[in-house]
């Protein structure tokens, strides 16, 4: 049974939903205003091209249309994704109605998905986030005890040995007993009370610029991209100092470990309006994006890399600590981090909430 709707496309233009209308032969006759934001086309530049060459790679949408003209009924397909040409990708649910028009005889109707998987996911982050942190913390506080007596009993140990050669070995036990509580008190730090203050995060970014250029002066190149319009907001400088370059430190060794030619991190900053982050609507949000071009995140440990105790490097400096520290003094400032990363095109991507509008320009070159 087909479903008619008037000749014009006029009621269209003011639906939430995006929408667009195909010919018999599949190709674009109309996007309403939705379809033209959500997937940054407009109408003039698609019109009578076939719905394959704005999609792109997209069986189950073709699949969907396939069937709804088959059977002459709607057809709906589930959470799926859907790139564009201009290589733009989303999850969608689309509904695929066969309609009486002239011009046109199948109508698309798209809902966005991403906004509701994004916060799915931000929820279970939170929640694995709070867990990691208090089991971690506890953890912490076990160790220290003992941690301090193994480290005295050494040191008086030391002074009882009667040749001085054998006091190399109780040095090797004080040493990793420094090197383990260097690790009890790194794991401890995030329960240090934020101290909130007006912050820009350029300044930030140019703090982390100068300490990743000051050790790898000349291996990596340090790229910005910075919107200097974005407003100032409340935070803690050092701790947001910190995550970031617990990340930007990560793509350094990345970088240098794999000998990638033409080093590069870029650190990059943009508005974002209209974000939604721990169920709370912002009306402006900061996105800081730092991409590198190494080798990427390994791919069994993508879903897990803001664990703690998880991480990618084979020697033995990598403590896995690094990007659990972030992710928690991201989510102490409201905000969310993420990771998409490929072999070479690594992105962490923080927003971080802008309670106040004030507007101050960063005077810094690119």
């Amino acid at each position: 049974m087909t479903q008619k709707i008037p000749a014009t496309a006029t009621g269209l233009e003011n639906l939430a939903t995006s929408v667009i209308l195909l010919t018999d032969a599949k190709a674009v006759v109309y996007m309403n205003p939705s379809a033209e934001v959500l997937f940054g086309i407009s109408t003039t530049q698609v019109v009578n091209s076939p719905i394959t060459e704005v999609f792109l790679h997209c069986e189950l949408l073709d699949l969907a249309i396939e069937h709804a003209i088959k059977t002459r009924s709607p057809f709906r397909e589930h959470e799926f994704a859907i790139t564009t040409v201009r290589q733009q990708s989303h999850a969608v649910t689309c509904t695929v109605t066969p309609i009486e028009m002239p011009e046109a005889k199948i109508l698309l109707e798209f809902q966005q998905m991403d906004q509701q998987l994004r916060i799915a996911k931000e929820e279970r982050m939170l929640i694995q986030q709070q867990a990691n942190s208090e089991l971690l913390r506890n953890l912490a506080h076990e160790i220290r005890n003992p941690l301090g007596g193994l480290r005295g009993a050494a040191q008086l140990l030391e002074h009882e040995l009667p040749q001085p050669s054998l006091r190399e070995y109780t040095q090797v036990i004080i040493k990793e007993a420094d090197r383990l509580q260097g690790l009890m008190d790194r794991l401890l730090v995030p329960h240090r009370v934020p101290k909130y203050e007006t912050t820009n995060i350029h300044e930030v970014l140019e703090r982390v610029r100068s300490l990743l250029l000051a050790e790898s002066p000349n291996n990596i190149k340090v790229q910005r991209d910075y919107d200097t319009s974005l407003p100032e907001f409340i935070g803690d400088r050092e701790k947001l100092i910190q995550a970031v370059l617990n990340i930007a430190r990560n793509a350094v060794q990345a970088l240098l470990s794999s000998k990638t030619p033409a080093a590069k991190i870029t650190l990059k900053t943009r508005s974002e309006r209209q974000v939604t982050l721990s169920r709370k609507r912002y009306r402006v949000a900061i996105k800081l994006e730092i991409m590198d071009n190494g080798p990427g995140v390994p791919a069994d440990i993508i879903d897990k890399i803001f664990y703690p105790l998880v991480t990618g490097r084979q020697d033995e400096g990598g403590s896995g600590l690094g990007l659990a520290l972030a992710q928690t003094f991201i989510t102490q400032h409201h905000g969310m981090i993420d990771c998409k990363s490929q072999p070479g095109n690594t992105c962490f991507t923080i927003l971080l909430p802008v309670e106040s509008t004030v507007i101050k320009h960063a005077l810094i070159e690119p």
